[in-house]
């Protein structure tokens, strides 16, 4: 239960890269003198041969809330399902074997993601994928004959809109033809490229294919090619609803805009968190059967859910991958090995020829003489599925993936005295965050990469844009000392502003990490810490109930 509750988190919390509004940007103002290729993540709809889009994660929480496109009641589905598991989840129990409910069970999810899964592999079978109007408008791009004219080209001119399931390595062969054909229609040696999120793996892909010939510069932003913990960790075993995670997830969301709490919903989840009762009722989903259901259940709900598509794989992290192939296809030889041996081929295939390669691959970009910029965010919770979800974190990945390589603190702490002591004594004082949670030097290319605290992964702010446009575009390599922002600064979303991060300013979270309250040493801290929350929640409750009789 414990595994069901991981992957469904995991699909309906928030998950999704899709880019949001671009606040403050004017295109007019944001060009450049060549075309700038944008390639994001999964945020744009799919659609069927019909033109009717396709169900997928994004609809998830509306469809379990039985709020489906079209206002259909999904009672009856969810009965119908319940009726098929209930008889197997029996027959386990008395026999032991869990076969049947397995089947059962990504037989039934499958229902809900059917329009929008891959088939063994790895390929489209219903001719789902892009929108008639994205596809025309992509033509339209490639063919956009500006040869002799004099201008400028906006940051979104010339966006690649792909099939963000398919395979990175055959999106790149796309991506490869696009940027020809907006070279050719432009009349430009070089294009920019800017790349959020999903984007990145078919970019890095690209780069592992053709090189960066046809490439001025290219900019990563919420890079996910290094591995993103949301959608590695879930899936191997390394996962662990923490209850106090998920509380901070929550104020995260409500700082962000997305719901308000009032202050006796905010009290009773600490003093649920706080007292145990919350780890309690997670703790009570599992028994002594959970070991020997994790396997069945997560290849189950992988395989009925995200885990057909390529690209969601790419965004595994290398030391996940052969434990994910284990928990979602089985050992080698087994019956699921051999139903997606075409899946898995395409999904080793980029594993050697990218995620083993991050860092040569980012050298071979600079050693080809093109630009290159990194954007890492933080100050957010991690989905709370993760084992490392106290990770400095944009939400979906750690900044030392996002970074390629930056040593950090956990949310909890701040690197140490001795720690900064001997970097200051190495003359590196300049790359530790004002916070002190962040140590760029160790980066590959430290002084390319950007640290924004307060902007979530989705979210793809006006300063960030700009950094990218500036890298990809610039007829030299700028780095961080070329810009008013500096290497760390902090993002203020509900003002959309942004500045240069100081020890006065870089306290950005809509939370606080503590770890005597959150992790008491002993039973004596953790009784103190529940009788406070207890009396917390109280106070707010006589609030509450005051309020309600004075408002009739």
């Amino acid at each position: 239960m414990k595994r069901i509750i991981s992957i469904i988190l995991a699909i309906t919390m928030v998950l999704g890269c899709a880019p949001v509004a671009f606040a403050g940007v004017d295109a007019n103002e944001s060009r450049s003198q060549i075309p700038v290729i944008r390639i994001s993540g999964d945020g744009e709809p799919l659609y069927d041969l019909d033109g009717n889009k396709i169900f997928h994660y994004k609809d998830v929480a509306d469809f379990v809330a039985g709020d489906s496109e079209g206002g259909e009641d999904n009672s009856e589905m969810y009965k119908a399902m319940a009726e098929k598991l209930l008889p197997t989840i029996v027959k386990g129990a008395v026999t032991d074997n869990w076969d049947d409910m397995y089947v059962a069970l990504e037989e039934e999810i499958s229902k809900i993601f059917e329009n929008s899964l891959l088939d063994e592999n790895g390929n489209v079978t219903n001719g789902s994928g892009l929108s008639q109007k994205r596809k025309n408008q992509m033509a339209k791009k490639r063919a956009n004959d500006q040869k002799g004219k004099k201008g400028y080209y906006g940051w979104k001119d010339y966006w690649f809109y792909y099939d963000w399931r398919l395979d990175p390595m055959e999106s790149a062969d796309e991506f490869n033809s696009f940027i020809k054909d907006v070279k050719a229609s432009t009349g430009c040696e070089k294009v920019g490229i800017m790349a959020t999120c999903l984007g990145t793996n078919v970019a890095m892909a690209y780069i592992a294919k053709y090189g960066v010939e046809d490439i001025q510069g290219i900019s990563f932003d919420g890079s996910v090619v290094g591995g993103a913990e949301i959608l590695s960790e879930v899936i191997c075993a390394k996962f662990d609803v923490a209850p106090v995670a998920v509380a901070r997830l929550l104020r995260d969301v409500e700082g962000l805009g997305m719901f308000s709490m009032d202050d006796f919903i905010t009290e009773t989840i600490d003093m649920l968190v706080q007292t145990g009762a919350l780890e309690g009722i997670i703790s009570s989903t599992e028994d002594l059967l959970y070991d020997k259901l994790v396997a069945g259940v997560t290849s189950a709900l992988a395989l009925s859910t995200l885990y057909t598509w390529p690209n969601y794989w790419a965004c595994v992290c290398p030391e996940d991958y052969e434990d994910a192939k284990y928990y979602v296809f089985g050992e080698e030889g087994s019956e699921k090995r051999e139903k997606y041996a075409g899946l898995i081929a395409k999904l080793d295939a980029y594993d050697v020829a990218v995620r083993q390669r991050v860092p040569e691959l980012l050298q071979k970009i600079k050693d080809g003489g093109a630009n290159l910029g990194v954007i890492s965010k933080y100050g957010f919770q991690m989905i709370p599925v993760c084992a490392t979800s106290d990770a400095v974190s944009d939400q979906f990945a750690s900044v030392t993936r996002t970074s390629f390589g930056a040593t950090t603190s956990t949310v909890y702490d701040t690197l140490s005295d001795e720690y900064i002591a001997q970097r200051v004594a190495e003359g590196k004082a300049r790359y530790i965050s004002p916070d002190k949670k962040i140590d760029a030097s160790t980066c590959i290319f430290p002084d390319y990469t950007w640290f924004v605290k307060g902007s979530s992964h989705s979210d793809w702010t006006s300063y960030e844009l700009k950094i990218m446009l500036e890298v990809a575009t610039a007829d030299r390599q700028l780095t961080i000392d070329d810009f008013p922002l500096t290497q760390f600064f902090v993002y203020y979303n509900d003002i959309d502003e942004a500045e240069p991060m100081t020890e006065e300013n870089c306290n950005t979270e809509f939370w606080t990490a503590d770890e005597s309250i959150d992790k008491p040493e002993n039973v004596f801290e953790q009784i103190k810490v529940s009788f406070d929350a207890i009396i917390r929640w109280l106070k707010a409750l006589f609030e509450f109930l005051a309020a309600k009789i004075a408002g009739g």
